[in-house]
């Protein structure tokens, strides 16, 4: 989630011309090429399609299922898998090579490293035309759109793959003991757009409490509701 995070922002600032949106692009970029470097989020990315894939597979089986839409499924993640499979397990090596990244990577681990008299030639490309700019930030992209693209994919496929039930945190609490059988990934809690609170999570991989908090300003602590609270849950 924290990769797809991030792969957002940068996309949503690549498309901006200003020079202070490039450099957020390049710092999402820099964060994205961190996560990915520590684990293999590739191969993890893989499995979960391969899982995703063999439970769509069942339901063509079942009665009133929408074939068509499930074959578009099945294949957006066929697709996905191909990628990923294309780009190979060194994917990333040609960002690892690029010394113009790695100065700003490095610069970057100091408050106000890239400012224009640590690393010129940064400030110097961000000077150049968008269009330029945007030739660069595409080539970058495209090394980690397969795995990224595929990981946004699975994120959206767990996240719907349960409908939200309405629950009742009683004064703001909500505990839930998941059954033996369980296999939850992911968590979702929905609360009106104009609601005051918002939610607070913790727990295990069998028990789960949400704490419904009162915010009303940056300059005083949170607290718990003392109301019961009406929400949407769905253990994906």
């Amino acid at each position: 989630m924290r990769l797809e995070f991030l792969y957002r922002q940068m996309l949503c600032n690549s498309e901006q011309h200003e020079d202070w949106a490039t450099r957020a692009a390049i710092g999402s970029l820099l964060e994205v090429m961190a996560i990915l470097m520590r684990g293999d989020i590739r191969s993890d990315a893989h499995k979960e399609i391969d899982t995703q894939i063999a439970q769509l597979v069942r339901f063509r089986s079942q009665p009133q299922v929408d074939d068509k839409r499930l074959d578009t499924l099945i294949g957006n993640l066929t697709a996905s898998r191909k990628d990923i499979d294309s780009a190979g397990s060194n994917f990333l090596q040609p960002l690892k090579d690029n010394e113009f990244l790695s100065s700003i990577k490095h610069r970057s681990a100091i408050p106000g490293g890239t400012c224009e008299f640590d690393l010129p030639e940064y400030s110097h490309w961000l000077r150049q035309p968008f269009s330029r700019r945007q030739t660069d930030l595409s080539a970058w992209l495209s090394i980690i759109r397969p795995v990224c693209d595929a990981v946004v994919e699975v994120l959206w496929l767990i996240r719907e793959c349960e409908p939200p039930m309405e629950k009742v945190a009683i004064n703001g609490m909500y505990q839930h003991r998941m059954q033996k059988d369980s296999h939850c990934k992911m968590l979702r809690v929905r609360l009106p757009g104009d609601c005051s609170l918002y939610p607070e999570i913790s727990g295990s991989q069998r028990r789960f409490t949400i704490r419904f908090l009162e915010w009303s300003c940056i300059g005083s602590r949170s607290v718990q509701t003392g109301h019961d609270v009406t929400f949407l849950i769905a253990v994906c």
